[in-house]
């Protein structure tokens, strides 16, 4: 295996690993400024407030984004499966 190839791996997996965490991360940061323009606006200041919603939020879209995330990590470790083996 040369240095180009282990090169093209690790930027494949860094595309994968932008491509699972994105989802979840927008939705974090959509919920967490809706949260806090809420907070600002109603000059409520629980910290219950802010942690909850986005928890709830989070885990709702772990649910929903969760088979595209897992065909893109099945997708990437299909193809390096088959390099290894194209190697031995």
């Amino acid at each position: 295996m040369d240095t180009q190839t282990v090169l093209e791996i690790a930027r494949e997996a860094v595309v994968v690993l932008v491509k699972i965490a994105a989802p979840l991360m927008i939705v974090a940061l959509a919920v967490g400024l809706i949260v806090s323009l809420f907070q600002a606006l109603t000059q409520i200041q629980e910290l219950t407030l802010a942690f909850v919603p986005k928890i709830l939020v989070m885990f709702l879209s772990l649910l929903l984004f969760l088979p595209f995330m897992l065909s893109t990590l099945t997708v990437f470790t299909e193809s390096l499966f088959d390099r290894i083996i194209g190697i031995g």
